[in-house]
Order: structure tokens, then C-alpha cells, then sequence
């Protein structure tokens, strides 16, 4: 099975953009190759090139249990998952194994390309005492799409799944026990990595996917998150690039420019993109810190406006959260029954000034990240060109828009609500 979901071919001047049809077609691709070497197999008893396949998962549990008590803020917890795969066999059997170091060269393909790609998602302890994760199914399709991008294996989305609810079922009771956990959380991290050991500029002929589960503190801010607008020559993503994928080395670059917004009083950066529209340039609002960023701006014609970038460009990532927001929105509050102005949604490029201007006309209405980290965290500072821009929090210490996002889905996470979002995992 090819380790790259999409091949370009630059001699034709075929330009493949990795789409989910482009996903799709890979998966495609991979999944005939498999019926095909099985077949291969059965006639010359040659080797297989097998799929992640969750049901060969073994298990070795762990004989020496960590002491809760001293574990750090972000420590994890007892055991993790792992499964091998090479270009020449495919996928191994998956293994749920102690929490400990993993083995990887010197000259691992991940260390010097940054051939490497994760997900982040949080399992919880609902108030009914179940566990439960939160629509899964989108950052197991997201993660097949970033690994794509960066050519490391395909492998079916159902069966990462798999993998994921079996560590939540084993560590969850210990970690996120009954009647005390209610209403907490850990997170979770599937990662892959290229540790294919040979210098040169190739796709990994090994990879190595693994899944651990973490301690993670609350990120919010209680009277809002402060933004530090971005300089035009600091750039997180740009179009045609990677910034869609959740790549690490979409992360790294971006640390310097944290560091000095922190250092400032900020707490993250308000990501901009210098951009031309009829000949004119202006900066293109894309995302705050590692979250999507929402504003609500009343347009001049009266009515609340819900806008956060679109995915088309691929500039930004097509977080759950921002996705679980914008479908909620549509279902629950273009109408006035929520108690709330109705909202025009609109996933659109809004340009820095556009949101200046709505601030000096007192037609800003609140301001929100969104993400698996920070949640749904109000904004209440945004600077950009030597001046804080003051955004209305309607509720104290939250707008009314997010307050209403943040409890929505919280009820669901929380198994407040019964909805088909919160996947349901049985304790082992």
C-alpha cells in the first residue's frame, strides 16, 4: 500500500488537489491494492499488505499503575496504542501497551521533514456517569486528510476509531472515575509519525501510529481572551499550503510569534493574511492562536452577522467545534426562539478592517475562538496597529452568542442532552 494518498504529476502538468475527493480516491486506490495483493497472496502465498485492522489489537497491561496524585497537569495516563506500518506489509497489528518511550533513529524521516500529523479530542465524564467523546468521526476523517498531505499511509477511519474508544474504555475508569469525575475531561492524541530511517527527501517507507491520553488544564480565559493581530510579514498558512491539515509543522513556526504576543500582555495571536481584492490590498482574518475565530458584526442593515473564514482556500482548519457551531447555528438560531437576535451565517474572508470599522461604529457584537483546546473562549481585546479594539462581552464575562455555543454543546459532551454528537463509551 503507497504511502501518499495523492500523487501528483508534474510532467503532465496535472495539478491534484487534496480534496476529501482526492481522500476518497486514495482510500479508494488503497483498498483495491488490498483486495488485489489478498488475491496475489492466495495464489503464491506471497505477503499481504493489510489494512489497520482494530479487531488484532492485542493487550498488555500495565503492572505498575501510576500515582494520579503526582501526576503533571498535562501527564498521561497508564497505557497508549500503538501499530507499526511498512511499505512492504502494511499495516501490523494494533497493540495497547504501558505508556512509555518509543524507539525511533537518529535519522527518522519525522525528525529532519517533519513527516508527522496528530488529532486532538477529549473524552468525557458526563453527569449521568458515562463517557463519552465528542464527534470522532470528523477527527479521525481529518486526520486521514493530514496524513495525506504529507504522505504517510491511509488507513479506514472506522478502525482509528476503534482504537480510540478501546484506550477511553480501559484508561477512562481510572482516570475519569465515577460520581467524582462528573463533569471532567482528558484528552486525547492520535498521532503518526514518519520513522523511516534514511536521510533524503522521500515519502517514509515506516510509519508509526500511536494514541495516548492526557491530563489537559481549562484554557479559558475569564474576562476574555486578549488577541495580538498578526504583522504582514508573519504568516501562519497561506493558500495552496497546508494550513487545512493538522501537521506540526503548522504549529512550530507559529511559536515565536506566541511567545512575543504573551510577553506583550496577549494571550494569542490573531492570525492575519495580507491579501488583494480589485487591485486593493487588505488583511484577511484567519484564525486566533491554534483556534478558528468567529465575530458577530451587525451589518448595515440591522441584523447580526455570525462570520468565520471558509475552508475552500485551505488556509485554515476545519475544526469540529467550528463546524458543531455553524450547524447549530443554522438549526437553533436563525430564528428568534432561542431568545436571541436571529444570526446570517456566513463563512466568508472578512477583511481586519471591516472589523476596526465595526468597532468605531458600535456595531461589533461579540468576538469567540473555537476549538478543542480552548472551547468556545470569548474575546475581549484584539490588537492591531498600536490600538486595543474593545469587543463587547454582553454577559460579563462571555458574549450571548457564545455563552449560548459554550452550554449547547456542553450539554451534549456532558451527556446533558441526549444527541447523536456524544458517542457513548462503555467503562472496562
Amino acid at each position: 500500500m503507497s504511502p501518499s494518498a495523492v500523487n501528483g504529476d508534474s510532467q503532465n502538468g496535472t495539478n491534484q488537489h487534496l480534496t476529501d475527493t482526492a481522500v476518497a480516491k486514495a482510500l479508494n486506490e488503497a483498498n483495491t491494492k488490498l483486495v488485489s495483493d489478498n488475491l496475489a497472496e492466495k495464489k503464491s502465498n506471497g505477503p499481504s499488505h493489510a489494512g489497520l485492522d482494530a479487531s488484532l489489537l492485542t493487550v498488555q497491561r500495565s503492572e505498575v499503575l501510576k500515582d494520579m496524585s503526582k501526576a503533571a497537569p498535562t501527564g498521561c495516563t497508564d497505557h497508549m496504542i500503538t501499530c507499526q506500518w511498512t511499505l512492504s506489509n502494511g499495516w501490523a497489528a494494533p497493540k495497547l501497551v504501558p505508556f512509555g518511550p518509543l524507539s525511533i533513529m537518529p535519522n527518522a524521516s519525522v525528525l529532519h521533514y517533519a513527516t508527522e500529523c496528530f488529532e486532538g479530542l477529549k473524552v468525557y465524564r458526563g453527569h449521568d456517569n458515562k463517557l463519552r467523546i465528542f464527534r470522532p468521526d470528523r477527527n479521525c476523517k481529518r486526520m486521514l486528510v493530514s496524513a495525506s498531505r504529507i504522505a504517510l499511509p491511509v488507513f479506514e477511519t472506522t478502525e482509528l476509531l476503534k482504537l480510540i474508544t478501546k484506550l477511553c474504555a480501559v484508561d477512562g475508569p481510572r482516570w475519569l472515575p465515577k460520581d467524582t469525575a462528573k463533569g471532567q475531561f482528558m484528552y486525547l492524541r492520535p498521532t503518526m509519525i514518519g520513522d523511516f530511517a534514511s536521510l533524503g527527501v522521500q515519502k517514509p517507507e515506516s510509519a508509526l501510529l500511536y494514541i495516548l491520553m492526557s491530563k489537559f488544564p481549562v484554557m479559558s480565559q475569564p474576562k476574555g481572551l486578549k488577541l495580538m493581530a498578526s504583522n504582514e510579514d508573519t504568516i501562519r498558512a497561506h493558500e495552496g499550503g497546508w494550513g487545512y491539515a493538522k501537521v506540526g509543522a503548522n504549529y512550530g513556526p507559529s511559536l515565536m510569534a506566541t511567545d512575543e504576543a504573551k510577553k506583550r500582555g496577549y494571550d494569542q495571536v490573531l492570525w492575519l493574511l495580507p491579501n488583494h481584492k480589485e487591485g486593493k490590498k487588505y488583511l484577511e482574518v484567519t484564525e486566533a492562536g491554534a483556534s478558528n475565530f468567529f465575530v458577530v458584526i451587525k451589518d448595515k442593515q440591522g441584523q447580526n452577522e455570525l462570520i468565520t473564514a471558509p475552508i475552500e482556500q485551505k488556509v485554515i482548519l476545519d475544526g469540529v467545534t467550528r463546524r458543531s457551531i455553524l450547524d447549530l447555528a443554522a438549526e437553533r438560531l436563525t430564528s428568534s426562539s432561542s431568545g436571541l437576535e436571529p444570526l446570517k451565517i456566513s463563512e466568508r474572508k472578512i477583511d481586519m478592517q471591516e472589523i476596526v470599522d465595526a468597532v468605531k461604529d458600535g456595531r461589533i457584537v461579540e468576538a469567540f475562538g473555537a476549538g478543542t483546546a480552548y472551547f468556545v473562549s470569548p474575546v475581549s481585546v484584539i490588537h492591531f496597529k498600536d490600538e486595543d479594539l474593545e469587543i463587547p462581552m454582553a454577559k460579563g464575562h462571555t458574549g450571548a452568542y457564545a455563552e449560548k455555543f459554550h452550554d449547547w454543546l456542553a450539554d451534549i459532551m456532558y451527556g446533558n442532552v441526549a444527541h447523536p454528537w456524544g458517542m457513548v463509551v462503555d467503562d472496562e
